[in-house]
C-alpha cells in the first residue's frame, strides 16, 4: 500500500499556515516553485491553471503570473521576492491586480520552507497579511491546501505534468 502524505492548512484569520511532505529533494521543489514550471502543475481544468509566469529570482526582484480561471477570465498576480535562500526558502509580497471578492488588492506575504527529510521534503507555507478579513484568510488556506496537493501529485509522477 503506497501511502501519500496528508496536507494540512489551517489559518487562525489572520495568517495561513499549509504544510506537506512531498517525495522530491528541496532543489527539485525550489525550481519547481519558481521557474516557468510553475505553469505545469500550478492548478487544474475545473479551477484555475497558471500562465504566463516571469520571475526575476534576486532579493527585489518582481515576479507575476497570470491564473486562467475555469471560466476563462484571465486573472493577473504579482509581487516581490523578498528573501531567497536557495533551495531552503522563499519570502514574497503577492497582490492580485484585480479585485478579489473577499481580499480585493490588498498585499501579502507568502513565505515557503522547503525542509530535507528522509522521504523527500516537508513544505511548508506561511501565508500572512489577512488582518481583519478572516474570510478571505479561510479561502486562502483551502487554496493552498489545493496547491500542495497539486504539486505533491507532479512531484510523485516524476515532475510531468499532471492531468
Amino acid at each position: 500500500m503506497m501511502h501519500i502524505p496528508r496536507v494540512r492548512s489551517m489559518t487562525n484569520g489572520e495568517t495561513i499556515m499549509a504544510s506537506a511532505e512531498i517525495e522530491a529533494p528541496p532543489e527539485r521543489i525550489f525550481r519547481a516553485l519558481v521557474g516557468k514550471e510553475v505553469e505545469q502543475w500550478w492548478g487544474s481544468a475545473d479551477t484555475y491553471r497558471m500562465t504566463d509566469w516571469s520571475a526575476d529570482l534576486r532579493v527585489g526582484g518582481h515576479w507575476n503570473v497570470t491564473a486562467r480561471a475555469a471560466d476563462g477570465r484571465h486573472l493577473p498576480a504579482g509581487g516581490e521576492f523578498v528573501e531567497i535562500e536557495a533551495p531552503r526558502r522563499i519570502v514574497q509580497t503577492r497582490t492580485y491586480g484585480w479585485d478579489h471578492p473577499t481580499l480585493g488588492r490588498r498585499q501579502t506575504t507568502v513565505a515557503w520552507l522547503l525542509e530535507p527529510i528522509a522521504t523527500g521534503t516537508r513544505v511548508t507555507i506561511c501565508h500572512g497579511g489577512f488582518a481583519g478579513l478572516s474570510e478571505a484568510a479561510a479561502e486562502h488556506a483551502e487554496g493552498w491546501g489545493r496547491v500542495l496537493s497539486w504539486l505533491q501529485t507532479y512531484a510523485s509522477s516524476g515532475c510531468r505534468a499532471a492531468a
